[in-house]
């Protein structure tokens, strides 16, 4: 990697900039990056320094959501709960759907937000 300066006065500073790129960082992604920050700062620097730490946030976030519907959708049909349900009992439904994503996010954050 080359590292350019510019003079700026009587100093030369390193002339950095961000990688061009858009990149949606949601929940899982600020997540994996407090995570990085605290508890793996050697890692988290190189990300920085090579321009890579967006687009990881970004591709650890999309694959989270991923993960998460669908371990959402195999445990809720693994446990039967379906549409006839949340037709018969909305409250039965809504205790056993939030049960299932509080287990599919504790999943999805050991295996892919915490390693």
């Amino acid at each position: 990697m080359e590292l350019r300066y510019v003079k700026s006065g009587d100093y030369y500073l390193p002339d950095l900039f961000l990688p061009e790129g858009n990149y949606t960082i949601g929940k899982y992604g600020r997540l994996r990056r407090e995570y990085l920050k605290e508890h793996r700062p050697i890692i988290f620097n190189s990300l920085i320094l090579s321009g890579e730490l967006y687009p990881h946030l970004s591709e650890i976030d999309r694959v989270c959501v991923e993960h998460m519907d669908l371990l959402t959708r195999q445990m809720a049909d693994r446990e039967g709960v379906t549409e006839a349900l949340k037709a018969a009992d909305q409250m039965e439904w809504v205790r056993r759907m939030n049960n299932i994503r509080s287990r599919a996010e504790e999943i999805v954050l050991n295996e892919l937000v915490y390693c």
